[in-house]
């Protein structure tokens, strides 16, 4: 069996999510899965380093999949690209060593959110980006980001079960706000990330830029670890994951 490592970029907007589930069929795992079996003759089992939620987008998801095959990486990733969907491409695709795993092995992860609070949003854009009808006061919610950068306990950032028994410590490394035209980009860079993280993060800035809340709050919801202290959770199609760290 070999072990190789894809490099996979999809629009999400028609899948449920990039983690295989058994309810559907529409999900980027089980696609690429389905095509990796057929090619193989048996049942091929991927790992992707991160469970992008429905209709999020990924620039350079990154898995791993060990497989009994004679292809060499180029084939594999032809047959892969043949055979998808046209929202889904695989980049590039390698042999790795057998204990290489796309999510163990992961050292961090970096994800972009695109909002459009400039007035009538770009037609063409709407699919990866959220349209904002409020105009964000950019300082504020970088005054606020400066606060959640750092090793901090996110469960008030996330909707992991009351339930969940595991570490909700996470780290930050980067938090960056920046306007491009009529959009705001806001960069989320770090460690790893909780259900719908990224997503509430952006939410809570959100409503700081919108004067609801004031940045100073930011260590108090950390220390309440309450979901509910916390902002919306912001629409999926404005985030991408961008790029996964070795």
């Amino acid at each position: 069996m070999k072990n190789f490592r894809l490099t996979v970029q999809y629009d999400g907007k028609r899948y449920s999510g990039w983690q295989r589930q058994g309810n559907t069929d529409k999900t980027v795992q089980g696609k690429i899965e389905q095509i990796l079996s057929r090619m193989t003759g048996h049942a091929v089992e991927i790992n992707g380093a991160g469970r992008t939620d429905a209709g999020v987008h990924a620039r350079a998801q990154v898995a791993n999949g060990k497989m009994n095959t004679d292809k060499t990486a180029a084939e594999i990733m032809a047959y892969l690209n043949q055979y998808l969907p046209a929202d889904i491409a695989i980049t590039a695709c390698a042999e790795m060593p057998e204990r290489f795993h796309a999510r163990l092995n992961a050292k961090g992860k970096r994800y972009c959110y695109r909002l459009c609070d400039s007035g009538v949003p770009d037609v063409f854009t709407r699919s990866y980006v959220c349209a904002w009808d409020n105009r964000l006061d950019e300082s504020a919610m970088r005054e606020a980001a400066a606060y959640l950068i750092g090793t901090h306990d996110y469960r008030a950032f996330s909707s992991v079960n009351k339930r969940f028994k595991k570490s909700t410590v996470r780290t930050i490394t980067a938090l960056e706000i920046e306007r491009k035209g009529q959009e705001l980009w806001i960069s989320v860079q770090g460690t790893g990330f909780l259900y719908n993280m990224v997503r509430i993060l952006v939410g809570t800035l959100v409503e700081v830029g919108e004067g609801k809340r004031a940045p100073q709050s930011m260590p108090d919801i950390l220390i309440s670890r309450d979901r509910q202290q916390a902002g919306m959770t912001m629409p999926p199609q404005g985030l991408m994951l961008e790029e996964i760290f070795y």
